[in-house]
This record gives C-alpha cells, structure tokens and sequence, in this order.
C-alpha cells in the first residue's frame, strides 16, 4: 500500500542558516497575511474571491516591488499561497472556519518547501534543504521512500526540526485472528478487553510543581528583556517534555494494539464537548484521548486493520457483557466494580466495558453499519 509518511528530525542550523530561516518564515507570514487581505476585500466587494493562479501571478508583481521576498525560497511562498487556497476551499465546504491571519508571536513558526530537482536531500548526516544547503541534523533513522516537501519548524524553546513528507510503499501486517475493544479513562489510560491494562503516567502532573515554579520565575522578570528570553525558553522546554514524552506513549500503546489486532472497537467520544467539564478539563487534556484516536486511524489503515466507531450513547459500561442486562444504577462512575443482578457475574468496570465494545464493534460490522476509520 502506498501511503504518505513523515519523518521528523532535528536540525542544527548555523547562525547565518538561523537568520535564513527567520527571515523565510516571516515572509511566508507576510505573504499569507497580505493575500489573505485582499482575498477578503475581494470578497466583500465582488462577492468572489481570488483563485491560486491569480495570487501567484500576483506574487510575481510583489517581489518585484518588494526585493526582500527574493531572498528567501521562492517555493516556501508559493507554499503559503498554496495553504491559503487550501483554507478557503475547506472555509467553503463548511469543514472550517474562515482563515485567520498569522501572527509571529504563535508558539510554533513554520514554513513548507517542495520538493523538485533533488533540492531536498540526504547527505550523510547533513540533510540538503533549498537555500540553506547542508544542514546538520540527528538522522535517528533512514528515510525511505519519495520525498515531497519538508517543513522547518522553530519551536518556543528554540530549537529547529525539519519534518520530510515521503510518498512510500507499507507492507499490510499478518493477520492475527484477534479482535479487541477498547475502553479509555483516566484512571487507567486504557483497559483491553482482554485484561491488558495501560497505565496513565500523567505526564503533566510530573512535572506541574516544576512547571509551576519556572512560570512564576518568568511573571517576575521584566518583560523583553534578555532574563525574561533566557526563562521564557526554560517554561517552554518544561511543555516541550511533556508533549513528547506523552506522544511517545501514545505511539508505542496505538503500535502494540494495531499490531496484535485485526477488529479494534473503540468508543467515538466527542472529547471537544467533554473537555467542557472543568473538573475534569485538566485530566482529559493530559490523557491525549484524540491523538491516541489519530494515530489508530492511520496505523490501522497502514496495516490493514478495522477501526470500528461505537455510538457515544452505547451503554458500554452498564451492560453485563455475560448475559445482556442493563444494569442503570452503573451511572455512577465511583462504582468501579459490581455484580450482575440477573446471572450474578462480577464485574470490572472498564473490562466489562471494553469487552462490551468489542462485541458491538463486531455485530456492526456483521450487519454492515460499522463506522469505519
């Protein structure tokens, strides 16, 4: 199957490479935002916008007025323009909200660069990119596959990686005869319907009192100055450790159960609306619900395994998974475990739970109304 991949990495660009790259991203900036403007007023006067072929034309000119756009890498802009129309194509079918202008106090500042004519290569341990040459990165492993673009990112806390977008082939993995449900929380991360168990490590909370102290140390400093710079980053790497290793866990939990599963039943939580809870907010944003989603969807699809959606309203965690009954007093979520009223089996809760989206996962696909990944 071929499938588009990405490889991330980071890179070490010197100080003239830095500089470069700086001025790339604000001027990929300036031509989303300039364009966006007049597509707007475009809009409001004529009640059409602009088409990509007529902001490209209309780059050109730009350039041409604006000599600093020059320095940069030609295709980086067009890419702007290319995300520009990409936006407002969604915006049109109603998938998204209307684009915002680009601000260059966001946390992460980016910019995409195609790949033609062998501009975007690896050289040993240095990787070619347009305009800025051979840049050392830490190749942690081989990229494989046809390169289409790469985009260079600066984080908060300073350092740059480059993620290359490959085109290449994935073999399906054996089939392994296994299907399994899969029950979410936040006790525990996830509990299969066989038993496995992963943990909740909760990252965040590791960390929090250390987070805590380096923010407050960042409220005292005068803002702007070089002490204020100095701490900002130092908050900003304490985020930045939380994040990967959270993804970290994600994408070794999603790898190990779409390797070991054909049929994967997962509950289809709606977690923008559950998130509303503040009691909880805190809890549901550290677990990482959606990215473990994600990245289901597209392992799953990779490898040749069903990802199966079960109704939000499904009673998964009321219903007795040996005989059917309906036990509703099992709303309260403090009631871990409980016995079956009709056949007098004991119950786990998020086992049962789990083994309840396995089976529902099945019988949709049985019937054909499965809501498939």
């Amino acid at each position: 199957m071929v499938v588009r991949r990405a490889y991330k990495f980071r890179i070490y660009p010197n100080k003239s490479q830095e500089i470069l790259i700086a001025k790339t991203i604000g001027c990929s900036r300036f031509v989303f935002n300039y364009f966006l403007g007049k597509w707007n007023d475009a809009y409001k006067e004529t009640g059409k916008g602009f088409t990509y072929n007529t902001c490209s034309s209309e780059l050109t000119k730009l350039k041409n007025e604006l000599i600093w756009l020059k320095e940069v890498d030609s295709i980086s802009l067009q890419s702007s323009l290319k995300n520009l129309t990409d936006a407002f194509t969604r915006f049109f079918k109603k998938q998204t909200k209307a684009p915002r202008f680009k601000s260059k106090k966001n946390k992460v500042q980016s910019y995409t660069t195609k790949h033609t004519n062998g501009n975007i290569a690896i050289v040993g341990n240095k990787i070619k990119l347009p305009k800025l040459g051979l840049v050392t990165f830490a190749k942690s492993r081989e990229v494989t596959g046809r390169i289409i673009n790469a985009t260079i990112r600066r984080n908060p806390s300073g350092k740059y990686f480059v993620s290359i977008l490959v085109e290449t082939e994935i073999e399906e993995l054996p089939k392994s005869s296994s299907s399994v449900g899969i029950d979410v929380g936040l006790k525990d991360f996830a509990v299969l319907s066989d038993g496995t168990v992963y943990k909740n490590p909760k990252f965040f909370r590791s960390l929090e009192k250390k987070l805590v102290k380096a923010q407050r140390s960042l409220s005292r400093r005068k803002k702007i100055s070089f002490n204020w710079h100095k701490q900002r980053k130092k908050v900003a790497q304490i985020h930045e450790k939380i994040t990967n290793a959270r993804n970290d866990y994600l994408h070794k939990v999603s790898t190990h159960i779409v390797k070991n599963h054909d049929i994967i039943g997962i509950e289809d939580l709606a977690v923008s609306n559950i998130i509303k809870n503040r009691k909880s907010a805190k809890s549901i944003s550290e677990v990482g619900w959606r990215s473990f989603r994600t990245m289901l969807e597209y392992k799953a699809r990779w490898y040749g395994k069903q990802i199966v959606f079960v109704s939000r309203f499904f009673p998964s965690s009321q219903l007795c998974s040996n005989c059917g009954y309906q036990n509703k007093a099992e709303k309260d979520r403090k009631m871990r475990k409980w016995d079956c009223p009709q056949c007098g089996i004991h119950h786990d809760r998020d086992i049962n739970a789990s083994i309840n989206l396995k089976n529902e996962a099945i019988r949709l696909l049985t019937v054909g109304t499965a809501g498939l990944a």
